[in-house]
């Protein structure tokens, strides 16, 4: 009787099956269409006028990074292109400047510069924070296991901020630096020591760890994150790169990484790092989920839990674009009205 019993249930027509799947998957695209992770903030209050952006290697580069890449020299040396991107960074609330620096050789000393062309650059960007990026692949260019190496390297940052003493500081960035490594935290004890008094110790850092992206190399546990914090001036966690699919799931992660990297920095200012790039035919990286619109809307979400109109976290200091390169005059618009503090209209 039993077995009849199920021979009769297995022979019921399949539509009962395929309702409940229906069902479903309808309830879930419901779920998603009407989540609503990020939010819209248009008044400024999350714009301190303090952003930052990474810049290209051209601006500071020697004439050797220009014939190895094949690079036209005359599109970073001219004074009117100088000038323009600064009164446009200027205009968007820009503050702090990263041009890139990277990558360094495997004995540690960093990409030389122009010495010339980084004065005329610091004639231009006097009223902003010049931190270059330095570093490069961890195992490849970057060795921090090694005494020597460390040495070598700290040797160059301090000889580069000798040189040029308007220059405010320097950026580590060392990918793939995996949570935990000791060696890390090493090197940023032995810079922090050596650089001359005043200057600015910033790490392009990675985000908490997440279900949404399970790659150990590329995120930091809390304890890691505050052990990173406590010996640094500045923090700009890289926002991106998870391989997420949908927009509102990664408006979700940047709402939650925000929360998590302001409570987490010890009180170390705080720049988040969001993606203004279009690397296509990658498995980490969607340009129409990680992007400037996305990013915004989860970094609102995230400060508007942490704070009111009137106060925002003592240590945040705004957005960190990557990267500067990238961005159209569509996409400084969108920053503009989504994001950035507008000036009252004068008073009649």
């Amino acid at each position: 009787m039993r077995i009849w019993q199920h021979l009769k249930y297995l022979k019921r027509p399949p539509w009962r099956t395929l309702v409940v799947f229906i069902a479903i998957f309808g309830l879930t695209g419901l779920g998603y269409y009407l989540w609503s992770p990020g939010k819209t903030v248009r008044d400024g209050r999350h714009d301190l006028r303090s952003n930052g952006i990474w810049l290209q290697h051209g601006w500071l580069g020697d004439d050797l990074w220009f014939k190895r890449n094949q690079k036209d020299k005359a599109l970073f040396r001219d004074d009117q292109r100088m000038q323009n991107l600064a009164d446009l960074l200027t205009d968007h609330g820009v503050k702090y400047l990263f041009p890139h620096l990277c990558p360094c050789n495997p004995g540690g000393a960093i990409a030389p510069v122009d010495p010339v062309q980084t004065e005329r650059f610091l004639d231009h960007f006097a009223n902003f924070q010049v931190i270059p990026w330095v570093g490069g692949v961890l195992d490849i260019q970057c060795f921090p296991t090694s005494p020597l190496w460390r040495a070598n390297f700290v040797a160059s940052v301090v000889n580069l901020l000798q040189s040029h003493p308007r220059l405010a500081g320097v950026q580590i960035n060392i990918e793939p630096m995996p949570t935990g490594n000791a060696d890390f935290l090493l090197l940023l004890d032995d810079i922090r020591q050596a650089m001359p008094v005043g200057k600015i110790l910033s790490v392009a850092a990675y985000p908490p760890p997440t279900l949404w992206h399970p790659v150990p190399a590329v995120h930091w546990e809390e304890k890691y994150f505050r052990q990173v914090a406590r010996r640094v001036d500045q923090l700009a966690p890289m926002m991106y790169d998870t391989a997420i699919r949908l927009p509102k799931c990664y408006q979700h992660l940047m709402s939650s990484w925000t929360t998590d990297i302001v409570e987490w920095s010890e009180g170390t200012q705080v720049l988040f790092g969001i993606p203004v790039y279009s690397d296509t035919g990658v498995e980490y990286h969607y340009p129409n989920v990680e992007n400037l619109h996305n990013a915004l809307l989860g970094i609102h979400a995230g400060l508007s839990k942490l704070s009111n109109y009137r106060f925002l976290p003592t240590n945040y200091a705004g957005v960190a674009m990557y990267c500067a390169w990238e961005m159209d005059q569509q996409e400084w618009d969108y920053f503009e009205r989504e994001f950035e503090k507008k000036e009252k209209e004068p008073e009649l």
